[in-house]
Formats: structure tokens, C-alpha cells, sequence
């Protein structure tokens, strides 16, 4: 039986059957690659849908809304999109700081964050930090799932390189402030301003800004309600470099 088992594999690994098997994983590559170009195009978004106008409901909006139905327990949708000029702009910097230092320096991708982010990750031999960057993020928010998986990030880093060049740094962040999640059914700055303190994104003071850009990571756990450690020092974090 050991011959007949070596015979077998044996012939797999002839010149020709090497040849064939190569030709085959080729093709079906190709197609894969085919496959994925057509799913991208369908996904394509309209740009100037997004560039200007009342900021439409996220894939995560939707995906809460069509979840809620089925948990009782979870609360009704909290959304109430408003442009960035009736947004603190003190809650736009706190954003930036926390979750993109170099926001309006890099073109979507942070290859400096994401360099720094891999070399600490080995070193601690686990994923401890990501490096997506805010327009990464409002792309996922608006447009994809919380799947990690390869290819959704794949699709993450086109639909960004796409973004950032059909829409103004302001735009994205205008998009990013008004579908981020800050406590379950709570999206968008406006919504967790009066949720939390019963005003309006506009009137957000320094420390409320700072508590909000705190609670962006974990939003259901770490929140200003919860108030748990991991809070408390996000919240200290972002206040040495506010």
C-alpha cells in the first residue's frame, strides 16, 4: 500500500502533471481576480452622491437598524447627521488626534502608522493595534462589513484610494463624524452630544470632545457612560497630545 501511495504522489509530481496543475491554479486565479474586479465595480460608489449634500446611512446604520429586530434589549436607533459647521471644531481635532495624527497628511493609507503598528505587533507576537486611518474607517462605516477578513480589507484600501481622491479631507471628515459609533444605536457626534450631555455637537466642550474621540475604539464598552478603566485611559492619552 506504501508503493501504491508513493506511485500516486509520485505521479503528481511529474514535469507534465506540474505543468498542468500550474496552469490550472493560474486560470483559476484569473478568474478569481475577474470575479473580484466585477464585485468592485458593482460596489463602485457614485462619488458625487457623497461629496456634498445631507450625509446617507451607513451599511452599519442599516445593518443595526435590521439587527435591532431581533434584540429586544437594544435600543432605538440614535442618528441625527448635521454638516461640519454645527460641529464642534474642537470635537474635529479631538478625532483627528486620537485616531489619525496625520490625517491630512497622507492620501488614505498610513504607511508610517502601519509600519509601527506591524513592528509592535510582532514584538508582542499578537495583534494589539491596528493602523486604519479615518478615511479607512469612514469607507468600512459607510460602505462595508466589520468583517476582517482579507479580502474586505482588500476592498477597504480601493474604495479609500478612491474617496480620497473625489472627496476634500473636510468631506471625509464631515462623513466620518456622522456615522462613527459612540455607544450601541448611538452614530454620529450629534446623536452621542445629546445622548450623553443633552446638547448639541456644536456646544461639545474640550473634555466632552475628548471623551467622545475616547470611546470611538470600543464604543458598546467604553463609553462616557460606562466610564470604565480603558476610558479613562484613552481619555488621558488623548488629553497629553489635545
Amino acid at each position: 500500500m506504501a508503493s501504491t501511495l508513493l506511485r500516486k504522489f509520485g505521479s503528481i509530481f511529474r514535469p507534465r502533471a506540474m505543468a498542468r496543475l500550474l496552469r490550472w491554479s493560474w486560470r483559476i486565479m484569473l478568474l478569481l481576480v475577474v470575479v473580484d474586479i466585477g464585485y468592485v465595480i458593482v460596489i463602485w460608489p457614485q462619488w458625487e452622491m457623497y461629496a456634498q449634500g445631507p450625509v446617507q446611512p451607513s451599511s452599519f446604520i442599516n445593518r443595526y437598524e435590521f439587527d435591532q429586530q431581533n434584540h429586544a434589549d437594544w435600543p432605538e436607533l440614535q442618528w441625527n447627521p448635521v454638516p461640519m459647521r454645527m460641529i464642534s471644531k474642537l470635537m474635529a481635532r479631538a478625532a483627528v488626534v486620537a485616531e489619525d495624527s496625520r490625517f491630512y497628511e497622507h492620501g488614505g493609507i498610513d504607511f508610517i502608522a502601519l509600519r509601527e503598528a506591524m513592528q509592535f505587533n510582532f514584538s508582542e507576537k499578537r495583534m494589539v493595534y491596528g493602523a486604519s486611518t479615518i478615511s479607512q474607517q469612514t469607507v468600512k462605516n459607510i460602505f462595508l462589513t466589520p468583517s476582517r477578513n482579507p479580502l474586505r480589507k482588500w476592498h477597504e484600501l480601493l474604495l479609500t484610494l478612491g474617496m480620497e481622491t473625489k472627496l476634500t479631507k473636510k468631506r471625509i471628515l464631515e462623513l466620518y463624524l456622522n456615522v462613527a459609533e459612540f455607544g450601541r444605536g448611538i452614530y454620529g457626534v450629534d446623536a452621542a452630544a445629546r445622548h450623553y450631555w443633552g446638547i448639541s455637537a456644536s456646544r461639545l466642550s474640550r473634555r466632552q470632545a475628548i471623551e467622545l474621540a475616547a470611546t470611538l475604539p470600543s464604543p458598546v464598552r467604553n463609553n462616557p457612560a460606562t466610564r470604565t478603566r480603558a476610558f479613562q485611559r484613552r481619555v488621558k492619552k488623548i488629553h497629553r497630545y489635545f
